[in-house]
């Protein structure tokens, strides 16, 4: 039996903080067709916000957030914190930092 291969994303944003997370993760947008993505907080929480169907999560190191493929949505920073975003081509394997 072999084991499943590793769960590697194709591209990882650079690590943002409380003033460097860029505008446009902080209104609404989304993932194009095929593409999920995983919000990995590295330090501190981030609110996700889902916007179809409604749902907002709070997201830290213990919980990262999974952003489907298309799903429109955006993310608040709580207070100082970082956090980077992974994309994937495949549903991730989904686990805290």
């Amino acid at each position: 039996m072999q084991d499943a291969p590793l769960s590697r994303p194709y591209r990882t944003t650079p690590v943002f903080d409380e003033t460097s997370l860029p505008a446009a993760l902080r209104r609404e947008h989304r993932t194009k067709p095929g593409a999920w993505g995983v919000i990995r907080v590295l330090e501190g929480e981030v609110i996700y916000s889902i916007i179809e169907p409604a749902a907002e999560q709070r997201l830290t190191p213990e919980r990262p957030g999974l952003i489907l493929p298309g799903q429109v949505h955006f993310v608040t920073p709580v207070g100082p914190m970082r956090m980077q975003v992974e994309f994937y081509d495949h549903s991730p394997v989904m686990a805290a930092n």
